[in-house]
């Protein structure tokens, strides 16, 4: 058999795919990357696995689904984590990166690999009819152009959702007078910087956002809005204290000037190592550009905010993987063709990583002359993955504790957490040991 693997998309999900399928020197690896022939409307470096929406990979408590995820993606030898760790910049709970770092990081490990060649060259179609080429799509949610119309043809059409990022501002422009350091409740290192509001200045805040101009975006619809990263203005028109129980919730927050909790909080988290950058949490937004200068000047400490980069909304694609997919992400009718990443209909940075370590580990196989292998469905991977392949309506999911099944009733919700965590990481354990063998 000729052991040839190609792979579309140098995303999180597609170096993921490469990095496992590397370990074995027989194994041709092709690993093809639009940019910088073509960008996609959120994307702007040459470099592998840019990070869009945000910085973070969210929470590494294993208390956390998202904690569990990573520790897991971890014992699998993620290249993702190994990057994130090594680029990381404080973030209180969370992993967040310097998303510059962190794609230098990634580009430069896969052009490392003897047996990757990297062809920068957009895709339009494949042909699919020599059985001993695998191919893997990993084109991520903005997939679009001629290989969207060939992708569409084979799935039978694509489901979408909508998604925005927030804007990032540059740390010297913030009014240190006002603004302050510090994490809700004292959990992290106070790496966040906060930006009080009283009641006064919160509704002024809040009447100018439900007023403001927007974007408007071709076959946008409400209900298409994805849960995490809905725009500020959506979730504001939902009533005007939804902001102090959303992004912009005071709870364990004390101003030091004052020794009063404010009333709203603007939190900022780092976007680089330098912290010349920071990034407006849970800001998402689709105001017109001169409209989010406002907004955002309008918040205590921001008043001179100089930005840097403008929030967007966009789009995003992904296929009926439970009508298209088998449980080992594999095209039903050609079995030649795999797909990882967001485009599988699973949300996150690390959930994304995660489908392309599962892609490479199962390829690897084929080739080596070994069975294929399922995640346990008890590990969060395995959970997720189920999930994504199995849903009756496909919907974004990202790691939760909601999809684990649950063979006793553990009525505390903290108990309930620590079991599922505890049972999920010591599962993944024993079955890369004596399944993976890795």
């Amino acid at each position: 058999m000729n052991l040839e693997v190609n792979i579309i998309g140098a995303g999180l999900a597609g170096v993921e795919v490469a990095w496992q399928l590397s370990k074995y020197n027989n194994i041709e690896i092709k690993l093809f990357e639009q940019k910088p022939v073509k960008f996609s409307p959120v994307h702007s470096s040459e470099n592998f696995a840019e990070l869009v929406c945000s910085n973070s990979l969210k929470s590494e408590k294993l208390e956390n689904a998202e904690g569990v995820l990573k520790a897991e993606m971890e014992m699998l030898d993620s290249l993702v984590i190994k990057c994130a760790k090594k680029t990381r910049i404080p973030a209180g709970k969370a992993l967040a990166v310097d998303r510059k770092l962190f794609s230098e990081c990634i580009t430069n490990k896969i052009k490392l690999l003897p047996n990757v060649e990297i062809i920068r060259k957009e895709i339009t179609e494949i042909d699919l009819s020599n059985p001993s080429k695998i191919w893997v799509i990993a084109t991520g949610p903005t997939t679009d152009g001629k290989l969207a119309e060939w992708l569409s043809k084979i799935t039978n059409g694509f489901l979408n959702f909508f998604d925005a990022v927030s804007p990032i501002i540059s740390a010297e422009s913030i009014n240190y007078d006002i603004c302050f350091f510090g994490d809700r409740y004292g959990v992290g290192t106070g790496d966040y910087i906060n930006c009080p509001l009283t009641k006064k200045e919160y509704e002024r805040f809040y009447n100018a956002l439900i007023s403001s101009q927007i974007v408007k975006i071709e076959g946008f619809d409400r209900k298409l809005l994805f849960e995490r990263c809905q725009p500020i203005e959506e979730i504001a028109k939902t009533g005007i204290d939804s902001l102090r129980y959303g992004p912009m919730k005071p709870v364990g927050i004390t101003d030091p000037k004052s020794g009063k909790k404010p009333y709203a909080v603007v939190q900022l988290r780092k976007e680089n190592e330098e912290g010349t950058m920071y990034n407006i949490v849970g800001f998402q937004t689709r105001l017109k550009w001169k409209e989010q200068s406002r907004i955002i000047k309008m918040i205590p400490g921001l008043e001179n905010a100089e930005i840097l980069r403008y929030g967007v909304m966009h789009r995003n694609t992904y296929i009926d993987s439970p009508h298209v997919l088998d449980k080992f992400l594999r095209h039903k009718k050609y079995k030649n063709l795999f797909f990882a990443g967001q485009i599988t209909g699973v949300e996150g940075y690390a959930e994304s990583a995660a489908t392309g370590i599962y892609v490479g580990i199962n390829i690897r196989r084929i080739l080596t002359g070994e069975k294929m292998l399922p995640f346990p469905k008890k590990t969060m991977i395995g959970a997720l993955l189920d999930y994504i392949t199995s849903a009756k309506e496909l919907k974004p999911m990202y790691a939760n504790f909601g999809l684990l099944p649950l063979e006793k009733i553990i009525k505390n919700k903290n108990d309930r957490r620590k079991y599922l965590s505890n049972r999920c990481l010591e599962i993944m354990r024993n079955f890369v040991k004596n399944e993976l063998c890795i």
